[in-house]
């Protein structure tokens, strides 16, 4: 067996009132990587002054305010395999706290709202974000017997009250290192656009996954990839990420 191919995650980082990381603060690494990122750009535009005047079509218009917002999707999921520090985690809630914690008011400094929110940056290789965490939404996917939640979707939406500079972060080149394509997905996607992240059904193995994405030649690097110690024995509903790294 292949050793696993080192790639870089995702990040969340607390930022202080600065946008510097806070010390001390949190950091949380996504568990899959996300398969897109979605940027969106406002302003708000009007006369200079605040003024309105349609007495000339050609009126200067200036924009009084700009924002700027991205939306991304993460998965969690504790029946895949889990870094040492949260081995043993059978609820995947107590992962997605993590995530939450950026959403939640709390106590200040003594110059900030009391109840704020901190500022987060959203880092990915080159791909850099700061602003505040504005939505959360839990989506649990998948129960155990007992009722446990095991899998859980989170789209969340990070908001910049006012549009800064695009940053490049100090990974250089295209997120993650990569030499080309979409960031994440090794130059390009799987045949047919199939998913990269599937869920495995009962009875499935890596090498039937991969072989139905048309990637069969590749299942020892995407099992290696995922951690996955028997590529024949997957638990029902574990999640695999298909992407040829």
């Amino acid at each position: 067996m292949p050793n696993p191919i080192a790639f870089a995650k995702a990040h969340l980082v607390e930022l202080d009132v600065s946008l510097k990381p806070q010390a001390g603060g949190q950091d949380v690494t996504v568990q899959f990587n996300p398969e897109t990122l979605k940027v969106s750009f406002t302003n708000q535009v009007g006369a200079p002054g605040g003024r309105r005047d349609e007495s000339s079509a050609s009126t200067a218009q200036v924009a009084s305010t700009g924002t700027a917002k991205l939306s991304v999707q993460l998965w969690f999921d504790v029946t895949a395999p889990l870094p040492v520090a949260k081995a043993g985690t059978t609820d995947v809630r107590r992962l997605t706290q993590e995530v939450i914690f950026f959403v939640t008011p709390r106590e200040r400094g003594p110059n900030d709202p009391p109840t704020a929110p901190p500022a987060v940056r959203f880092v990915w290789g080159s791909f850099q974000f700061d602003g505040l965490m504005d939505s959360v939404e839990e989506t649990l996917e998948f129960f155990s017997d007992d009722g446990r939640p095991l899998r859980a979707s989170v789209s969340l939406g990070i908001s910049q009250t006012q549009t800064q500079k695009v940053s490049f972060g100090a990974g250089g080149g295209l997120p993650g290192g990569l030499p080309g394509g979409v960031p994440g997905l090794g130059g390009g996607s799987l045949p047919g656009g199939t998913p990269p992240i599937v869920s495995a059904p009962q009875g499935g193995t890596v090498q039937s996954l991969a072989a139905a994405a048309g990637a069969g030649s590749d299942w020892q690097r995407i099992a290696a990839a995922n951690g996955i110690e028997n590529p024949r024995l997957l638990a029902p509903g574990q999640l695999i990420d298909l992407r040829i790294r």
